[in-house]
């Protein structure tokens, strides 16, 4: 469903992906995983078409306006109550007003409905961010961080709501440099460094291929181990 083969692209003389290929399979939560700076916000403006790579192939599976999209900017409108922010959204996709509502409730924002984004905690802005890209049910998620920096509970909230959504049919690519995150959720990670993936797989098998002598227990430990920095830094 989602696919990049052999892309690479350079800004100058750097080379911020080298030869990257993956694949996300319908249906499937798939986790980017690496460091700041390790070229996955890259990864993403090329797969939504927002950057050229300077060669290789890649697709979405999906037409834009059935893909969902919650990126590191929000790009929502600040002086707007949640609900204005929805309908306004709803209108693009052409879904029916009470979509909005509906998408609201499903993040528990619905008694925020008439709070101004500017009055929202950053954890609320995060679930209108992910309201906004599920309100018109798309087959193609792309989800940047999308627990980043928010306390456990609303985490544990949203994992909840995007394993919801694969379970509905949508496909979810997802960028993270949380390790459990990854372990509870993803069906398959690629762990990415310094714009080459180092490894790929199901998160189980990944750490088996590297603990022959049980000392490699988990996926941060096997990326400490492939490129010598830890997934946070």
């Amino acid at each position: 469903m989602i696919q990049m083969t052999n892309i690479v692209k350079r800004f100058g003389a750097q080379t911020v992906l080298s030869d990257v290929t993956f694949e996300a399979k319908e249906r499937e939560i798939f986790g980017l995983m690496g460091p700041s700076g390790a070229g996955k916000t890259t990864i993403i403006n090329i797969l939504t078409n927002q950057l050229d790579a300077d060669s290789g192939t890649h697709t979405t599976g999906a037409a834009m306006l059935e893909t969902g999209l919650m990126l590191d900017a929000d790009g929502l409108y600040v002086r707007l109550n949640c609900l204005e922010n929805l309908n306004l959204f709803a209108e693009i996709y052409g879904v029916p007003r009470k979509k909005s509502l509906e998408a609201l409730k499903s993040v528990g924002l619905k008694e925020a409905a008439r709070k101004t984004v500017n009055a929202l905690s950053k954890g609320m802005r995060q679930r209108l961010a992910l309201a906004r890209a599920i309100l018109h049910e798309p087959k193609v998620l792309i989800l940047d961080e999308p627990t980043g920096g928010l306390d456990p509970s609303t985490a544990r909230g949203i994992h909840k709501l995007i394993q919801g959504l694969c379970d509905n049919g949508a496909t979810v690519f997802l960028t993270t440099h949380n390790m459990d995150e990854a372990i509870r959720l993803c069906h398959h990670v690629a762990l990415l460094h310094k714009g080459e993936i180092v490894e790929d797989g199901i998160p189980a098998e990944i750490c088996d291929r590297h603990n022959a002598y049980k000392t490699v227990p988990d996926l941060e430990s096997v990326f400490i181990k492939l490129t010598g920095v830890a997934l946070d830094e």
